[in-house]
């Protein structure tokens, strides 16, 4: 019955910041109708998981946590130190690829994972 996910939405109080960030640090193309298409990509695959309330793997007062899956990690990193990102999470590799975090102006914490 899906097809695949139609869209990720939210609501901020600083809507120039947000689009601004996403823009610069995750080099998405924010458009006038302040949002993107993300067309799918050979290799590409989208992960929709549950957590309980009191899991730990992100802050539980976050409710959704955003994860961009990247081509190369190591290039992501050195473009976030090049913009002055920090990583909230330093890199971590597992059988499931490799993974860092930060956080966008709203506080929200973004997970980017090379497969």
């Amino acid at each position: 019955m899906i097809k695949g996910f139609g869209g990720i939405f939210w609501r901020t109080k600083n809507l120039d910041v947000i689009k601004k960030w996403y823009s610069e640090v995750l080099k998405i193309e924010i458009e006038n109708w302040n949002g993107t298409v993300i067309k799918p990509q050979s290799g590409n695959e989208t992960i929709f998981s549950f957590f309980t309330e009191e899991d730990s793997y992100f802050p539980t007062e976050q409710q959704v946590m955003l994860n961009f899956q990247v081509h190369d990690i190591n290039e992501t990193i050195q473009h976030l130190e090049h913009i002055g990102v920090p990583l909230v999470k330093e890199k971590e590799i597992s059988e499931f690829g490799k993974f860092i975090w930060i956080k966008d102006p709203d506080g929200r914490l973004i997970e980017l994972w090379e497969k």
